[in-house]
């Protein structure tokens, strides 16, 4: 574990640098307040585990009982933000400014993202509250235009849509480029009731279909689609023991340039979003993919998760059926949903 003591001038500050060197991941283990030469100086020691890999000793310089401590993360860092929020002056915002913040954190954003929104308000004076959203949550729409990978690793949780959102894909994919070639690679053939929809569908469609449940087979379906212009492949959800990292690399992808779009959907809960992204989290391209959108009642957490992992919005899915029910994802669409709750092509 690394730990580190930062000070400063607000809490606000050293927050932004905490996260600035150690990541999102970083916990705080201690803060204190103190005068020096009559002014008010703030001290915030945090800390963050580095992954190790199976088997090694524990992290130099890690604590005694860091197993126990590791649970109670989240709690502490709640109840800084809890210490924090009192901080912010809403009134020192503009009215829209306020208006806008309040009612995000009534959507269900976190503290966290909060106090960013609240801080790049201020810095930035006379900016919209859209303008800096827009920074915080990178949007990036699917399509052949913006994503030119040949290969497309369809990653998520069982029962999110993510072998519906790759038959989707494909499909909006054959709508831009007729004459495209696509194929799809099945590593999640071991069930049943996906596999039956994805090979189905494909047939339909004239897409080639191809299944891999270990690493010879997904190389023998690497070569079989080397003429194609665009895979897609159906990734298995993964367990809380692994990772989208170790799969790729039993696979034999680790070392195969693709991009990897991961599906959730907004109405799970923040502690259970923390866990996916750790558990898909994946070097290389990549973007969120937000499903069952008509299913949710807020939408607060699509501000949460791109601030957290970095990535951009790719697609919006909602209803059940396959053709017209997913819009590639544009800044309007975005902010249409979260500010006024309006589904792409329904009224708000």
């Amino acid at each position: 574990m690394q730990v580190k003591t930062f000070t400063g001038a607000t809490s606000q500050e050293i927050l932004a640098r905490i996260k600035a060197e150690l990541g999102a991941d970083a916990v705080i283990l201690g803060n204190r307040t103190y005068r020096k030469n009559g002014v008010v100086c703030h001290e915030i020691t945090a800390g963050v585990e580095r992954a190790q890999s199976d088997g090694a000793a524990p992290t130099s310089g890690a604590p005694n009982g860091w197993g126990e401590w590791h649970k109670e993360w989240q709690q502490i860092k709640d109840q800084l933000f809890a210490l924090m929020k009192p901080a912010i002056q809403l009134e020192r915002l503009t009215p829209r400014q306020r208006v806008a913040l309040e009612y995000l954190q009534r959507e269900g954003i976190s503290d966290a993202v909060a106090v960013d929104l609240y801080q790049r308000l201020l810095s930035q004076p006379g900016a919209s509250v859209l303008e800096c959203l827009c920074s915080m949550v990178p949007v990036k729409g699917w399509g052949p235009g913006y994503w030119n990978q040949r290969l497309h690793l369809m990653a998520g949780p069982f029962g999110f849509g993510k072998t519906t959102t790759a038959l989707r894909f494909a499909l909006h994919w054959r709508k831009t480029q007729p004459d495209a070639r696509i194929a799809f690679i099945n590593a999640d053939c071991l069930r049943g009731n996906g596999r039956l929809i994805l090979r189905h569908w494909a047939e339909l469609s004239n897409f080639n279909y191809l299944e891999a449940p270990d690493k010879s087979g997904m190389e023998a379906a690497l070569r079989a689609t080397a003429e194609a212009d665009a895979v897609f492949v159906d990734v298995p959800g993964l367990d809380r023991t692994t990772t989208l990292a170790r799969w790729r690399e039993e696979m034999g992808l680790a070392d195969v340039e693709a991009a990897t779009h991961l599906t959730l959907s907004p109405y799970c809960d923040p502690l259970q979003t923390q866990a996916f992204l750790k558990r898909y989290k994946s070097g290389g391209p990549g973007s969120l993919v937000w499903t069952k959108l008509d299913e949710a009642v807020s939408f607060g957490n699509i501000v949460n998760v791109a601030w957290a992992a970095g990535l951009p919005v790719s697609a919006l899915s909602y209803g059940a059926e396959l053709k017209e029910s997913l819009s590639p994802a544009t800044e309007p669409l975005v902010w249409r949903l979260i500010f006024k709750r309006q589904i792409p092509g329904q009224a708000a």
